[in-house]
């Protein structure tokens, strides 16, 4: 019998060596897939942002309310100023109407940048931008568009009119709410609020609950494949002063052997006038000096970022129309190749839209830039950080301020490491929307 024992001992003990063995394969085969997959930064190139874009949001949405109200409705004032203040404005209409369990009509946004006249904000409806199904798709069980065409019109509307002034609290306007979602004003079908720019009004939501609606946005085709052309353009330009300078220094390079595209840099490059004058106001306001950053300023501390390889092209994002400066494209350093609309050669593509369109097609190629450097104190440069932090948790990036992480953010405005741009990551845990909106000195890194 102990014979016995002893046998099925050592043939249980050369079982579990194998096994270890086999597990010890496998974890080794693992490492060298995610090396090929995720190459660190200073290479400079590998898994693209398009595969990013597959990578959906995620799934806190099967753990919301099981549903949003069809039948009862919220609508709005028509949204203004520039684009991502409309984003910011939108969301918070829709977590507006998610507090009252609501389904929001489907909103107009504004064309154009003016935002004093409301007769020139030239109204332009949601789906004229963003997909309107996809949305209700991806927020579904969260936040709910509806069409006026879904009203029955059984009842009256019932106005709501948004407090202002000093007097006007958080704590007042959260009561209002409050009150509005109970009988007997609930049984209307339609509570239509009417004063401010949803922009303006008082918030109520975590930054998650803001990025939980923002990750629901996406482009129609038409300005998506516009937004495609622009990169595809400044990828073609890159590789080619890369082959270019390759030839020369008689090297091979091992990027244009590969299918990877050619990296590239954005930077949202605010010093148009009307920024300007804005950042200064601020910064008298605020006591902040970090708000305001010069040209010069910029294409310093862009020079000066870790792990870049030249040459390389960077792209400069600016409002064209408010810019004074013409000379954005001299004094870089060497190695560094900007490019803006009209040298890349696609301003017949940006001439033939509205301000609206121009910026939603300008945010499209930031987010998807291999680096991208704004400013904290910017909304534009805010939600593209937002967005581009997002999709790295999602991919499980562990500690997303590593100098060597892929696609990293950078804010300009404030200095960092060996005279470059702070890191710049969002704190999606942040309880203020201060973090992607109002603009913040405070990067998480």
């Amino acid at each position: 019998m102990g014979l016995m024992n002893c046998k099925h001992l050592r043939f249980f003990r050369r079982h579990l060596n194998s096994v270890a063995i086999g597990c010890l394969i496998f974890v080794f085969i693992a490492l060298i897939f995610r090396a090929v997959l995720f190459p660190t930064f200073p290479g400079f190139g590998g898994f693209q942002w398009n595969n990013f874009d597959s990578i959906h949001i995620s799934s806190s949405l099967s753990n919301s309310q099981s549903g949003v109200r069809k039948d009862k409705f919220l609508e709005v004032p028509q949204i203004a100023w520039g684009l991502n203040n409309q984003k910011i404005a939108f969301t918070r209409a829709c977590l507006t109407a998610r507090m009252l369990n609501r389904t929001l009509l489907m909103p107009s946004l504004s064309a154009s940048l003016f935002y004093k006249e409301m007769d020139l904000l030239q109204p332009i409806p949601f789906d004229k931008i963003f997909q309107f199904e996809r949305f209700n798709s991806l927020c579904s069980g969260f936040v709910q568009l509806g069409s006026f065409s879904d009203l029955s019109n059984q009842t009256g509307v019932f106005e709501l009119h948004k407090g202002s002034g000093r007097k006007w609290t958080v704590e007042r306007d959260l009561d209002q709410l409050r009150q509005f979602s109970k009988d007997p004003i609930d049984g209307f079908e339609v509570i239509r609020i009417v004063g401010k720019n949803p922009f303006l009004w008082h918030d109520h939501w975590p930054v998650k609950d803001y990025a939980t609606v923002l990750d629901c946005l996406v482009l129609i085709d038409d300005i998506a494949k516009e937004a495609e052309k622009v990169v595809s353009r400044i990828r073609e330009i890159g590789s080619k002063v890369r082959s270019r300078t390759n030839s020369f220094k008689n090297e091979i390079s091992s990027e244009s052997s590969s299918s990877q595209p050619t990296p590239y840099v954005a930077v949202h490059m605010r010093i148009e006038k009307d920024w300007m004058i804005h950042c200064k106001k601020l910064e008298q306001r605020s006591k902040i000096s970090q708000i305001c950053s010069s040209k010069e300023e910029i294409m310093e501390r862009v020079g000066h970022i870790i792990g870049l390889r030249h040459p390389t092209v960077v792209y400069l994002a600016v409002a064209d129309s408010l810019l004074e400066d013409p000379s954005i494209l001299s004094g870089w350093k060497e190695g560094l190749l900007p490019i803006e609309k009209k040298k890349l050669g696609v301003w017949d593509i940006y001439s033939k839209y509205p301000y609206l369109i121009q910026s939603a097609i300008d945010y499209e190629v930031c987010l998807r830039a291999d680096v991208f450097v704004g400013n904290s104190f910017s909304t534009f440069s805010s939600l593209v950080v937002l967005e581009r932090t997002q999709k790295l948790i999602r991919m499980g990036v562990p500690r997303l301020c590593d100098i060597d992480v892929r696609w990293p953010s950078y804010a300009y405005n404030i200095l960092g490491k060996s005279g470059g741009p702070q890191r710049w990551t969002t704190d999606i845990s942040d309880s203020s929307l201060r973090a992607i909106c109002y603009g913040s000195n405070k990067t998480s890194c």
